[in-house]
């Protein structure tokens, strides 16, 4: 009987074989080291990350191992004691190394949109990558959110934002309230007529039923706040003629300034927000367009500081 065959290579070559990747790697390890700063003469507190085109010659080919070294160092680097505050520019070079090395990772694009965020520049450095991992992922939402909310949140571009997640809305996946987050950004850069003919548009386009009552509902918001932006100015009128403001709408119609009141549409009437003193409708409680709360509006301000010292420094 003759023996039988197997595709599988012999012991002794697969050994071999996995010898010579690790010494591969060990010697990528060893040239790259050789060529790192000692960190008395790191600049800014940064660590020296090679630049791709460097670590890319050092590996010998070896592209993806030099690529996981380089993300382990960046895990490394967020899960130690002191964690990531401060270094969000090594980190961003660390990606940038692991996603030139090996473009089409997944996680490392979203690991840059969560970590790195110290300052505007890093924020913009993390935009640059989240837009590498889009151009690798198109089918994926989670780059195009990820974009539009640092757009958002970090540097106040709201048309920015509303362009980056709109791409989104026709992907698997998508969190059905995404549609009308972009409404409300369109709201705070290009007004309440663009933001209202982008629902009208969604409302034409979808076969979805929740999706469908979602925009008609935010349609609807969008008329309260045109509503509202009216007694805005109607209040601004009471003040000139009286030199006080209103203690409630009625004042409105009981001095002269309106003849009546315009209905709110979803049918629960007005009120001046005791929060913030607004116009607001009874059963929304607030005004159109995208919120923040205190939480992160102290972030927020944490983050401009740093942004500040950065371009000081």
């Amino acid at each position: 009987m003759q023996p039988t065959t197997s595709s599988r290579p012999p012991r002794a070559p697969r050994i071999a074989a996995r010898f010579l990747i690790a010494a591969a790697a060990a010697t990528c390890i060893a040239l790259a080291d050789a060529r790192i700063p000692d960190a008395s003469i790191q600049l800014a507190g940064e660590e020296y990350v090679p630049e791709p085109a460097t670590a890319k010659l050092l590996s010998f080919g070896f592209d993806a191992v030099m690529s996981d070294l380089a993300w382990m160092r960046a895990i490394q680097i967020v899960g130690s004691d002191s964690g990531a505050i401060g270094k969000s520019h090594t980190l961003a070079a660390l990606i940038d190394l692991v996603t030139s090395l090996d473009p089409w990772v997944d996680h490392p694009y979203r690991f840059a949109a969560v970590w790195i965020n110290d300052d505007e520049a890093a924020v913009r450095k993390a935009n640059a990558l989240i837009r590498r991992g889009i151009e690798h992922h198109p089918d994926d939402w989670r780059g195009y959110f990820h974009l539009g909310f640092n757009y958002f949140f970090y540097l106040d571009e709201q048309t920015a934002a509303a362009d980056a997640l709109e791409p989104a809305l026709a992907l698997e996946g998508r969190p059905r309230y995404l549609g009308r987050l972009v409404s409300r950004l369109r709201s705070e850069s290009g007004g309440l007529d663009a933001s209202a003919a982008f629902l009208s548009q969604m409302v034409a386009d979808t076969d979805d039923v929740w999706e469908l009552a979602g925009y008609k509902e935010a349609l609807k918001e969008i008329e309260t706040e045109r509503r509202a932006r009216f007694l805005d100015e109607a209040r601004v009128e009471f003040v000139r003629r009286h030199g006080r403001d209103i203690e409630s709408l009625d004042d409105l119609v009981r001095f002269g300034v309106l003849i009546a009141v315009p209905e709110e549409p979803f049918g629960a009437g007005w009120e001046l927000s005791p929060e913030t003193g607004e116009v607001v409708s009874k059963r929304l409680r607030y005004r159109y367009g995208v919120r923040i709360d205190q939480t992160n509006r102290a972030l927020l301000e944490k983050f401009r500081e740093r942004s500040r010292e950065k371009r000081r420094s």
